[in-house]
């Protein structure tokens, strides 16, 4: 049974576990907000500079020669943008699934330790019961355990199809620009 003073040990851990969650979450957004920010500044920077080469061409040959030099850089900058939003992304979710694991991993513990006890004291004649019970606390273990591991290949097979499309998309915009220019 739980006492008071374990009762709000466990208020006051979840509390700071909340508000441990929340700092991170919030330390993601203000990561996003940063490399939105720069970003804009950059493209707008860009855009005016664009703007200007343009105004400034004296032929078609000309706008179309600084059409196709926009062409990879835009396409990489994109790539890049991307793979940052995406380390951001990766970088806050591995923290709070950490953050988590290691909650969960406590209360694993501590409802194994009340199982155990609770078996010790069980009366007598219920042996087949409490090892029935026993068996399925192991399954269900192994369960999470199994289902811990898949998020995690699943994690590791997405990240690498995104590096790849990632790399695909600038060398593709490399062969459109190569093949602009030769024109």
């Amino acid at each position: 049974m739980l006492t008071g003073d374990q009762i709000i040990a466990t208020h006051k851990a979840n509390f700071e576990l909340l508000f441990g969650l929340t700092t991170k979450a919030f330390e993601g957004v203000e990561k996003l907000v940063e490399l939105n920010v720069t970003a804009s500044k950059a493209a707008l920077a860009e855009a005016a500079d664009t703007a200007q080469a343009a105004l400034s061409a004296k032929d078609a040959q000309e706008l179309l020669a600084l059409q196709a030099s926009l062409l990879q850089p835009l396409a990489e900058k994109t790539a890049a943008y991307s793979r940052h939003v995406y380390e951001i992304a990766q970088g806050t979710s591995a923290e709070l699934t950490k953050a988590l694991e290691v909650q969960a991993t406590e209360a694993q513990k501590k409802f194994l330790s009340a199982v155990d006890a609770a078996t010790k004291n069980a009366p007598a004649g219920s042996e087949t019961a409490v090892a029935v019970f026993k068996s399925a606390v192991a399954a269900g273990t192994n369960a999470l355990e199994s289902v811990q591991k898949a998020v995690k290949q699943a994690s590791d097979v997405a990240e690498a199809n995104f590096n790849a499309v990632a790399a695909s998309a600038v060398n593709a915009s490399k062969t459109a620009a190569t093949a602009v220019k030769k024109r």
